[in-house]
């Protein structure tokens, strides 16, 4: 199976959001926000994954609305991170807000399409 291009950035996200935390608690010491941060951006990925292996259309709308959900905590969390302070994320926020907006694009044509 070829990787949508959603699939293919999700998963880039994950990865950058793994060594920016990998970073982060090796210079700053920080687990708390940081432990957020790693389980909502890679949780982006892992849901939708999921909805390309899903059983229904719905089960596959349902996958992306969580992904989307993911989406923008971690949106939420690097927020916090880069305003007070903690890294210079700038570039994962956008890389994280162009998923968002992949997936809102997605959930919609897919409701459309149900």
């Amino acid at each position: 199976m070829t990787e949508s291009p959603l699939m293919t950035k999700s998963k880039q996200l994950a990865l950058n959001i793994i060594q920016l935390c990998k970073t982060i608690k090796l210079h700053a010491k920080e687990s708390v926000l940081t432990n957020q941060l790693l389980r909502s951006g890679t949780s982006v990925g892992a849901n939708i994954r999921e909805a390309f292996f899903a059983h229904s259309k719905a089960d596959f709308i349902a996958k992306l609305q969580i992904a989307l959900k993911e989406c923008s905590e971690t949106e939420y969390w690097l927020e916090l991170m880069i305003e007070s302070n903690f890294c210079d994320a700038k570039q994962i926020l956008s890389e994280c807000s162009e998923i968002k907006r992949m997936l809102i694009s997605s959930v919609n044509t897919a409701k459309t399409n149900a």
